[in-house]
């Protein structure tokens, strides 16, 4: 996990800096001459994490995807009497195993859950 590191002389924010002779990663002070090894090579991670509802927008016809399973449930906006269903794929340690549907109705294009 990266962390942000401080200057042990003037406590200014250590910023990375490559070492290109030596093939290696420094944090660098901007204000004083300081540079330290860095323990860690990881300088900065983000972590994405989506709803089921967003992961499904990547996916814009749902209803053409011969992947998805087909249910004979209705849509509630529409009663189209069709729709596909899946289930959440988040890694997340409170996802549950809801399952989400999506109407196959041409203009329709809405999405559900139990």
């Amino acid at each position: 996990m990266a962390s942000v590191k401080f200057c042990s002389e003037c406590y200014n924010m250590l910023y990375p800096k490559e070492d290109k002779a030596n093939r290696r990663l420094l944090f660098a002070c901007r204000n004083c001459q300081h540079e330290e090894d860095a323990d860690q090579t990881c300088v900065y991670q983000n972590i994405i994490t989506h709803t089921a509802m967003e992961q499904t927008i990547v996916t814009i016809d749902l209803s053409s995807d011969p992947t998805f399973p087909r249910s004979k449930r209705p849509c509630p906006k529409c009663h189209y009497p069709e729709s596909v269903f899946f289930q959440s794929r988040s890694k997340a340690k409170d996802a549950t195993m809801k399952l989400f549907f999506a109407c196959c109705a041409p203009n329709c294009g809405n999405r559900w859950s139990n």
